[in-house]
């Protein structure tokens, strides 16, 4: 089966970069046609979409993250990193990697989801 966990810091100070990691076990992140996403849920709010790495390497953002954000990817590592700069409290939320197929944004696999608190 495919797994998919979070790993990271629960907390980061204001303006500091988070960076957190996804590691996939029982699929390829390079299998076509997947991509691979970060999507995250401040309280009391619902899903954001972060941002994605296809299984060809490509990346595609959020427009209201797009200046902060980058995703990347180790291939022999089967993990993909979420970066997100200058965080600020409203960053604050369960941050989630899940897959999905041609259509992006219906998500098959999910991460159980991660913690974050940006302290001000």
């Amino acid at each position: 089966q495919v797994q998919l966990q979070e790993s990271g810091p629960g907390l980061v100070k204001s303006s500091q970069t988070l960076a957190l990691t996804c590691t996939v076990s029982g699929d390829s992140i390079t299998t076509n046609y997947y991509y691979w996403n970060w999507i995250r849920q401040p309280p009391g709010k619902g899903l954001e979409w972060m941002g994605a790495i296809a299984y060809s390497g490509d990346t595609y953002y959020s427009p209201s993250l797009k200046s902060r954000t980058s995703i990347f990817r180790s291939t022999s590592e089967n993990q993909f990193t979420l970066q997100l700069t200058s965080v600020t409290p409203e960053d604050t939320a369960v941050y989630y990697c899940a897959r999905s197929g041609p259509g992006l944004r219906t998500y098959d696999y999910w991460g159980q989801g991660t913690q974050v608190t940006v302290s001000s």
